[in-house]
């Protein structure tokens, strides 16, 4: 899945080990510029490859009106594009988890995304199931799947006679660009990881409440809030550095993370340990890092405003000047 696609993610993609695989699925989260700009050159590589594969774009409402005239642009492809537009409350089920859809804090249509795994059955207790005639083979999956099963002496064994409590599924929430909102920190309480935008450092909360977005400290006392197991902080303003913010972060809530261009974080099951950042774990293992890391947005210094009109006007694109627009997918993407 790739949530957003910012100019350049096809370029960052491919320079990453995931590779220009053919997605089957896309999820905007608003329709400023710098989070749709690489999607019409994305649909456009992919016809030129000849795709067959269907592909699903979901956004909020608007996403229909947008692809009127985003189509001028990529013109007639191989493939079936659907368009599915998703409010606040809506839900995709998927079986093994579901796709939360809820509203944020931007001033425009838009929406956050929470995938959520559903609770696994306990551990199975082999000595138990023995203990009450269970025989090994097929009625031992019957039981981990919560069904009543018959012994061969007689009488039946229910699944919570062998297994031990449930346990949960794995959660991620990305919220987008939004100011600190109430519809965020529920739908991430107790979360794995929450991925929350940081444009701003606190010295310009003013500004970051002007144009509903966030600070570091702001996003970090909502991730503290919100009990998530670790927050990874994007959409950086390039007026800072990764590690200050980082550091401005963690005063709050200390399991912060700024992940770079080509960062995984890797989001196993709770009882096998918390997440962790995986540093260029998406870079080919050829492809020496590049000076300053590749990650406009977290490396670069403070830079001064470009001319050019109001940098927060959404016709613009919506976001502050500077804002990263490059490799969103593969920053901090959790597998």
């Amino acid at each position: 899945m790739l949530v957003d696609c910012g100019e350049g993610t096809q370029r960052q993609l491919l320079r990453s080990r995931v590779g220009l695989v053919e997605l089957p699925e896309v999820f905007l989260t608003h329709y400023h510029a710098d989070h749709y700009l690489g999607l019409p050159g994305m649909l456009k590589t992919f016809a030129l490859r000849g795709r067959e594969l269907p592909l699903t774009v979901y956004g909020p409402p608007g996403l229909k009106e947008l692809f009127g005239g985003l189509q001028r642009i990529f013109g007639k492809l191989t493939y079936r594009l659907e368009l599915v537009e998703l409010s606040d409350g809506d839900m995709l089920d998927r079986g093994e988890y579901r796709v939360l859809v809820f509203g944020v804090a931007h001033g425009v249509s838009a929406n956050g995304y929470a995938f959520a795994e559903l609770p696994r059955s306990g551990r199975f207790d082999l000595e138990a199931a023995r203990s009450l005639g269970v025989p090994e083979g097929p009625l031992f999956g019957r039981l981990q799947n919560g069904e009543t099963v018959r012994v061969p002496h007689g009488g039946e064994v229910h699944p919570e006679q062998v297994l031990g409590p449930p346990r949960p599924g794995r959660k991620i929430v990305l919220a987008g660009d939004t100011a600190p909102a109430a519809t965020v920190l529920e739908v991430a309480r107790e979360a794995d990881v929450l991925v929350h935008e940081a444009t701003f450092a606190e010295e310009e909360r003013e500004r970051a409440d002007e144009t509903l977005h966030s600070t570091a400290a702001g996003a970090a006392a909502l991730a503290k809030a919100a009990e998530v197991r670790m927050l990874a902080l994007t959409h950086l303003s390039n007026r800072y550095f990764g590690p200050e913010i980082a550091r401005e972060a963690r005063e709050v809530f200390p399991e912060t993370v700024v992940p770079r261009d080509f960062d995984i974080i890797d989001v196993p099951f709770q009882e096998r340990g918390g997440p962790r950042l995986v540093k260029a774990g998406a870079r080919p293992a050829r492809e020496e890092a590049e000076p300053g890391g590749g990650h406009g947005a977290s490396d670069g210094g403070r830079r001064p405003d470009r001319g050019g009109g109001d940098p927060d006007d959404p016709a613009l694109g919506g976001d502050p000047v500077g804002a990263p627009t490059r490799g969103r997918a593969a920053s901090g993407g959790a597998r």
